[in-house]
């Protein structure tokens, strides 16, 4: 039986699926791997209903998506995975030793993939600013009892920040589990869109969500500041 459910939220993810998933096949049958696609115009889903527990179609939408996923776990911990994130081969035994050491929730650091240098620093950076905040992003993996989640009324129904809202109320319930073993996240949009740009725009929007802005006004900003070149 399954110790711990991966939810896994996907969207025209066909080019990269299979590799992504085949990966974690080593972690069945302690894990539940559980794919929630939100309505993707290619094989996403057919592709990976081989390599998974469950398949399911939902609405559109990342904290939709995962609070689908969360619904369907069977196991006491979630751990949520963005289709572009690979787990650390010792991430159960990290996850493990957060619970028996009376951890509700955590996050694992980040190394983000690519050649360029500046890719070190960022993650670093990253990594040292959720240490000292306490709030995860969701390229860290977070992980999570599924109780607790249920508590906090999981994902709020957001465009964008879901992950920092999550990790506020969890913080304020239980601190944080910061593994130190790192998963491996794209480095690509970063490079495409320029570091410092992107490092700026995110922080520019994590302000004004500090400020009270629409989530989902603060989701058009991001993809404009994203698609926006000189």
């Amino acid at each position: 039986m399954a110790d711990i459910s991966i939810v896994i939220p996907t969207f025209n993810e066909e080019v990269g699926i299979i590799t992504f998933l085949t990966k974690l096949q080593k972690l069945r049958p302690q894990c539940e791997l559980i794919v929630v696609d939100g309505g993707s115009d290619d094989d996403t889903s057919v592709l990976a209903e081989s390599y998974v527990d469950d398949v399911v179609t939902s609405d559109k939408g990342r904290s939709i998506q995962m609070n689908v996923g969360a619904a369907l776990a069977s196991t006491p911990t979630i751990v949520f995975l963005h289709a572009d994130t690979y787990l650390p081969d010792d991430a159960i035994e990290q996850i493990e030793q957060a619970i028996s050491e009376g951890y509700r929730w955590g996050r694992f650091d980040i190394k983000l993939s690519g050649q360029a240098k500046i890719l070190t620093i960022v993650a670093c950076l990253m990594n040292k600013r959720s240490r000292w905040t306490g709030i995860a992003t969701g390229d860290q993996a977070i992980f999570v009892e599924k109780s607790l989640f249920d508590h906090v009324d999981g994902y709020a129904d957001i465009a964008l920040m879901e992950d920092i809202e999550l990790s506020g109320k969890l913080k304020g319930l239980s601190k944080p589990y910061c593994c130190r073993s790192k998963v491996i996240s794209s480095g690509r949009r970063w490079l495409s869109f320029g570091v410092f740009r992107t490092i700026s725009l995110m922080w520019w929007l994590r302000l004004r969500y500090f400020m009270g802005a629409d989530p989902a006004d603060l989701e058009q900003l991001y993809r404009k500041g994203l698609f926006w070149t000189d």
